[in-house]
Parts: structure tokens; C-alpha cells; sequence
């Protein structure tokens, strides 16, 4: 999928193919570390449906397991999906006073069948005293099926941020649900020029919706990880991608079709800049010292104490302004794209 060229400062972005079983094995590795995105508590009453989103337009790498003997150049002819341990409680064998409902899921109408991912939780259809929907079973099989005595039921279905919820009611013989989750995979990394940037100085937030749409957004994901995936429900969105914690901020719009993996690269222009006041050219540091990083027109863009803090700045012009001992020193410097270096400010002027 490629990202669309929209956005402050925006570069290229180049939507990247990867085979279905890279997404569904990293997904299983990082669901732990993810518990943003990946809701592991039940909630109080049967969550609400979501809605139906437009259909993707152009390619993207499918998420589904081969249907043919066709290979993946660079990849074995045969890929087998590798198991996944889940304990699950044993079930009692159906009985004339029980049945059976048999679930499963696919990326929507006419598409593949989802193989791993999915948090089932069934719900009795009556709320108890406490005005909370009881939560009687909980599977995290891609195709449970589970024994169940005759009656109304709430089934919900959650794959990342994509959900689903459907009244059910089984009987004496096997009850067959099948639900469509729209979901698609989002991954992003960010770079300067041709260098990737390193993981834990760059943190992304995903928003529903264009950046150039009118109204206040909540994020859907905060502080996602360069690598890490998203799931969400296919459709456009905008990605705010923070280099730092200055002023190296990129916005994205960006879209996701259900059964993909979209891949997008985010591009900063900014330098990691190093200050530090001394006596004279290549001296030694002083400590205890208040930095204040501003515009030409003198806004202040950050404050830092200590003798060498370090800033990531946009490429630019910029002035710093030091603090020691009751005494101010300032100087001008710019900022280019990807050159890395210390800033010197002199205490005594040559």
C-alpha cells in the first residue's frame, strides 16, 4: 500500500509487500507487549458494532495463507502457519439439553478466512442485577466451538481495534456463526535521509480520518513503536509521527485495506544537536547550566538543564540561550538535515 503524499514537512512514504505469515507470526510475538492494542480485560456490556467501512482501492500484500501452489519468491514453496498453544477449560460433550455454536471470521464478504488473532467472549442476552452483561465464555481459537445450554446469547468478536457484536440464539442442533471483522495491519518505521531512525527515539499516533478533515480526534493508538502493528478497521487514516520530544513532527494520511499489511516509512528532515558551554572552542563542558532553544523570532522551543543535553530539531535556523553562575550567553546555529554535531557556546568571545 503507498502512503499518499499529504502532510507538514511530509516526504515519501513507500507502502512495502511482506507474505501473510511475516504479519501473523509478528503478531502473535508482540500481542503481550501491545496490551494497548490488544484488549485482554472483557468489557462491562457487550461492546457496540463497527461501522461498515468503504472499500480499499489499490494493491496491498494479503494477509491470508496461499491458496495455490503458487511460492513467494524467497520463501520456502510450502509456508506452514506454526502452531499456537492456547489452554483453553475442557468443554462437556453436547448433550440433549445442550448444543453447540460454532464460530468463525473472515476479512469480510468474499475474502479469506481469519486463522489466528481473534478474542471471542459470549455474553448472556439479560443483563444481571447489576445491569452488567455476564461474560459466560471466553476462546481465543480462530474457530471455537463451544457447548452451550439452549438460550439467547451476545457474541462479540475483537481482532486489534476491529470488533463485531451479534445476538445469538442455539438450540438443540450445532449453531453456525460467521462474522466479518474488516481488519488490516499498519507498520511503521521513520528515517532521516537514508538512515532509519533507531527504536525509542521516534513514536507514532494514529488518528480515524484525514488530517485536512474539520474537528478534534481522539488517537485510535499513542506511542506506537517504530515496527510495532497496528490492527485496525480498513479505511484512511492520519499518522502524527514524533521524532524526539522537540519540535521533528510529521503528519501522514495513510490508507488501510481489510486483509493487508501496509507498510509506510515516515521521512523526518532534523539533526541531532548536542550543546554544551565552555570556556573556549573544544573545552570542557561546564555543568549546572539552563538551556533554552528558540526561534529567530524567539519562541521558545525547549529547555534542558545539565551540561550536554541533547535536542532534536527540524533543519532550520535556531538560537540557544545558556544559564550559569547568575550569567547569559546565546548564540545563533542552523540545523541541517541529517548532520548530527555539538554546538559550542563560548563564555568569553575571541
Amino acid at each position: 500500500m503507498t502512503a499518499l503524499r499529504l502532510g507538514h514537512n511530509s516526504r515519501r512514504r513507500h507502502a512495502q509487500r511482506a507474505p501473510a505469515l511475516a504479519l501473523f507470526v509478528l503478531l502473535w510475538s508482540i500481542q503481550a507487549a501491545s496490551a494497548q492494542f490488544f484488549s485482554d480485560r472483557p468489557p462491562p456490556i457487550p461492546p457496540a458494532n463497527v461501522p461498515e467501512a468503504p472499500t480499499p482501492s489499490g494493491p496491498a500484500i494479503s494477509l491470508a495463507p496461499p491458496s495455490g501452489p503458487a511460492s513467494t519468491p524467497g520463501l520456502p514453496a510450502t509456508l506452514t502457519q506454526p502452531p499456537v498453544t492456547i489452554a483453553t477449560p475442557p468443554q462437556p460433550a453436547a448433550t440433549s439439553t445442550q448444543s453447540t455454536l460454532s464460530l468463525s471470521a473472515r476479512y469480510g464478504k468474499d475474502m479469506p478466512a481469519i486463522n489466528n488473532g481473534i478474542i471471542w467472549r459470549v455474553y448472556s442476552d439479560k443483563p444481571d442485577a447489576s445491569g452488567a452483561f455476564q461474560l459466560i465464555r471466553e476462546e481465543r481459537t480462530a474457530t471455537p466451538n463451544i457447548v452451550l445450554a439452549p438460550g439467547g446469547y451476545v457474541v462479540h468478536a475483537a481482532m486489534g481495534l476491529v470488533s463485531a457484536v451479534r445476538p445469538v440464539t442455539v438450540r438443540g442442533e450445532t449453531v453456525r456463526e460467521s462474522f466479518e471483522l474488516p481488519a488490516g495491519g499498519l507498520r511503521i518505521v521513520g528515517r532521516v535521509g537514508t538512515s532509519p531512525i533507531p527504536v525509542g527515539q521516534i513514536t507514532f499516533s494514529v488518528y480515524k480520518g484525514s488530517q485536512f478533515e474539520i474537528g478534534d480526534r481522539a488517537p485510535l493508538a499513542t506511542n506506537v513503536g517504530a515496527g510495532d502493528i497496528v490492527l485496525v478497521p480498513d479505511g484512511t487514516y492520519y499518522i502524527v509521527s514524533n521524532y524526539g520530544d522537540a519540535n521533528s513532527v510529521v503528519r501522514s494520511d495513510i490508507r488501510v485495506a481489510a486483509g493487508k499489511l501496509t507498510d509506510v516509512t515516515v521521512t523526518h528532515r532534523a539533526a541531532v544537536i548536542t550543546l554544551k558551554l565552555v570556556g573556549s572552542k573544544g573545552g570542557e563542558a561546564l555543568a549546572n547550566t539552563a538551556w533554552s532553544v528558540i526561534t529567530p523570532a524567539g519562541d521558545i522551543i525547549k529547555e534542558y538543564n545539565g551540561a550536554f543535553p541533547r535536542v532534536i530539531l527540524s533543519e532550520g535556523e535556531y538560537r540557544v540561550i545558556a544559564k550559569n553562575e547568575g550569567k547569559v550567553y546565546e548564540s545563533p546555529f542552523n540545523v541541517t538535515n541529517g548532520v548530527d554535531r555539538e554546538v559550542e557556546v563560548l563564555t568569553k568571545q575571541n
